[in-house]
């Protein structure tokens, strides 16, 4: 009986062990690719600045949970002169071969919590504040990263008195995801994790991705799991999102002045009735556009439904 007990015991702490260690490891780099431009560390975040000579007008992306700043190297703002800058998210491999780093007196280290919304959304206000460099600004959150725009929104709202906002497929307050994970698929995250990695699309989740006739969607979405440096900063972000959605509400939608919000009918990742639902609370302020069919993925499956850029003159030096 002692011997039983003694196994069991020991088995625990092993798994226990064995957690610990899955979580917090960091895992093997992403995949890269070369980027035309700097890149400023904000904590454990990064700010990426795409070099254009003559910008006329100026994109700030936001990626989504376990994707990368590379979702928007898209043809939608691959025009030269788009000052385009993106995020990576707190902990998330940087996916840029041999960057070039610049350092500059304005970014500071976040004071929230490492991989919550709040985090980057203080990361995307230094940027917004210190980097554009035209009259015109977009800021475009996909997924997650809606979430960190309405977030920054709710802090400086006087930043986004004059920016456009594009939230695709966007985690809002008080909706829901597609499916939830609970207490007991959290606490197993670590052990999912490396299956996923080694068949990151497969039967059991194909569902989620939409078409994949796409080369570049099939190796970006390959990319989904190696994209953040630790399960850890996953199960954070996992966390973070059900916390945000469910302690929000659609006061801050007051905070943005103008925009789009995109609603795919067919999202397997967030719940597309509840998004919709919310989302009408925006109007008119932001034009909600419902696409019946598309997936969480608007970008890649519909990029014709994303809203045409207006461009401006650059700014002069001395209303810079």
């Amino acid at each position: 009986m002692y011997q039983v007990i003694g196994s069991i015991i020991g088995l625990s702490v092993l798994v226990v062990a064995t957690r610990w260690w899955l979580l917090r490891r960091e895992g093997a780099p992403c995949p890269s690719e070369p980027f035309d431009g700097v890149v400023y560390q904000v904590g454990k975040a990064v700010i990426a600045e795409r070099r254009s000579e003559a910008p006329r007008t100026t994109v700030i992306c936001m990626h989504g949970f376990v994707a990368s700043m590379r979702y928007f190297t898209h043809a939608l703002y691959a025009a030269p002169d788009i000052q385009l800058i993106q995020l990576t998210s707190c902990d998330y491999h940087l996916p840029i071969t041999q960057p070039v780093e610049r350092s500059a007196p304005w970014a500071k280290a976040p004071q929230a919590p490492e991989g919550t919304i709040a985090y980057d959304a203080e990361v995307l206000l230094q940027a917004l504040e210190h980097l554009p460099r035209t009259e015109h600004v977009r800021v475009h959150g996909h997924s997650r990263g809606g979430a960190v725009v309405l977030e920054a929104a709710s802090m400086r709202p006087d930043l986004f008195e004059n920016v456009e906002v594009v939230l695709e497929a966007p985690v809002l307050p008080q909706a829901r995801p597609y499916v939830a994970l609970g207490a007991v698929q959290l606490w197993l995250l670590p052990f999912v994790i490396p299956l996923w990695r080694r068949e990151p699309i497969s039967r059991h989740n194909r569902g989620a991705w939409g078409p994949l006739e796409d080369t570049r969607k099939r190796d970006l979405i390959a990319a989904f799991p190696f994209n953040p440096k630790r399960v850890s900063t996953m199960e954070t972000n996992v966390r973070g999102i059900g916390a945000w959605m469910s302690e929000k509400d659609d006061s801050v939608f007051k905070n943005v002045r103008r925009g789009t919000v995109l609603v795919p009918g067919k999202d397997r990742v967030l719940d597309a009735r509840s998004m919709l639902e919310v989302a009408r609370r925006a109007e008119p302020t932001l034009n909600v556009v419902t696409l019946d069919g598309c997936s969480h993925f608007v970008l890649w499956d519909r990029p014709d439904a994303m809203p045409a850029l207006t461009r401006q003159p650059e700014r002069s030096a001395a209303s810079a």
